[in-house]
């Protein structure tokens, strides 16, 4: 048996770079380039719900419960546009919620709720309004989003939210907001004379019109922000709801109003008119400012 050496086999022998072998180097790039593959990749939308926007420690059992909102948010374009929604429900019921019409559109939504009536009182639920909307200028930008595009949108009692914290200055005063900072409102068949709830508890009808300060046509003004008004039907609305809108229409435009717009949509009810006007309030704020470019795909 032949002990020497094979001198003709090869002998293994580590090229080291710096201080580490190749094998460890290789090693080292498969554990990171796994770590890496294992994260999964950022959603294009995110859902942050139930977030305060009142924060009192004295605050009353249906504030605590109520005024909370949900935001939905782009995660890949910076710089968006924001969508402050306020559901309908005569201001006695009803519930936060994003509208699907508005949800993958490149925009926040922020959908607010607040205190009802009968257990709350005029003007507590515009108050809420206020502050759900103040919060989203404070708080928006940490979420991507732009203060200078926040549009305040809702549905009946939320369109009327919608006008009332937009035209009456002194609501979004008391939360250190101005209201002419809002970029565009958007009420979907609002009240424009004092909301039918509100007149109920003093009595009056649901046909007996009245108007007084907490009535959103008692505060047309010229400088206010852009705003579009959209109704059901004439014929198929909630108590000459499209009437109300059109004389509000008309009194924005004898104040000077430069940017005050008027839709009705033919055939479509009070309830059934949300949803279609959605595709409205897109084009609406496509026009008051042009979104910032998309990202580059990689």
């Amino acid at each position: 048996m032949n002990d020497a050496p094979h001198r003709d086999r090869p002998v293994y022998r580590p090229t080291r770079v710096g201080l580490f072998p190749q094998w460890a180097i290789f090693w080292l790039l498969t554990l990171a380039t796994s770590a890496g593959a294992m994260e999964p990749p950022t959603p294009p939308y995110q859902l942050a719900t139930e977030i305060p926007y009142r924060t009192a420690p004295d605050l009353p059992d249906q504030a605590r419960e109520r005024c909370r909102l949900d935001v939905y948010w782009p995660t890949r374009r910076p710089g968006f546009a924001t969508v402050v929604w306020f559901h309908g429900g005569g201001l006695t019921e009803g519930s936060k919620s994003i509208p699907a019409g508005l949800k993958e559109k490149g925009m926040a939504v922020v959908a607010a709720g607040y205190r009802l009536a009968p257990e709350a009182k005029a003007p507590v639920f515009i108050q809420d309004a206020a502050a759900a909307v103040a919060w989203t200028f404070r708080h928006i930008a940490s979420y991507g989003g732009s203060p200078h595009r926040i549009y305040v949108s809702g549905h009946s009692a939320g369109g009327y939210l919608t006008a009332m914290v937009g035209l009456d200055k002194q609501w979004l005063a008391a939360e250190g907001v101005d209201a002419d900072q809002i970029a565009g409102l958007i009420p979907l068949s609002p009240q424009a004379i004092t909301h039918f709830t509100i007149r109920s508890e003093r009595g009056i009808g649901p046909t007996q019109p009245f108007l007084d300060e907490l009535a959103p046509l008692y505060h047309v003004r010229k400088e206010a922000p852009p705003m579009l008004l959209i109704t059901g039907d004439r014929e198929l609305e909630l108590y000459g709801r499209y009437e109300e809108n059109a004389y509000f229409w008309r009194m924005m435009k004898i104040a000077g109003h430069p940017n005050t717009e008027l839709r009705e949509l033919t055939g479509f009810n009070h309830g059934s008119m949300a949803e279609p006007a959605l595709p409205l309030l897109l084009e609406f704020i496509a026009k008051q400012t042009p979104a910032p470019p998309a990202p580059p795909t990689k």
